[in-house]
C-alpha cells in the first residue's frame, strides 16, 4: 500500500498573492485555531524573523503565535501517567 505524504500548506505558499489569500481565508474562518496555524505556515515559508520584521512586531510575534504546551496532556516528569 502506498503511503501518502503529510500535507504541509507551506509547500503551496509560493507567492505574495497566495499568502495573502491564505491569511485572508484564515481571518474569515470562525475556528479560532485556524489563524494561528496559518501564521505559523507563513512563518515557516518566510521565516519567523522576516515575518515579524514585515509586521513591525519583532520577537513579540513569535511569543504570541507560538503554541503553548498543553499542560493537561503533558506527562509529569515524576509520574508514569499523563495529568488528568
Amino acid at each position: 500500500m502506498a503511503r501518502l505524504a503529510a500535507f504541509d500548506a507551506a509547500d503551496y505558499l509560493d507567492d505574495e498573492e497566495t499568502i495573502a489569500a491564505y491569511l485572508t481565508s484564515a481571518l474569515e474562518d470562525p475556528n479560532p485555531d485556524v489563524l494561528p496555524a496559518a501564521v505559523r505556515d507563513v512563518a515557516h515559508v518566510r521565516g519567523m524573523t522576516q515575518l515579524a520584521m514585515d509586521a513591525g512586531l519583532g520577537r513579540s510575534l513569535y511569543r504570541h503565535w507560538h503554541p503553548a504546551p498543553n499542560h493537561a496532556t503533558t506527562p509529569c516528569s515524576n509520574c508514569s501517567t499523563p495529568w488528568a
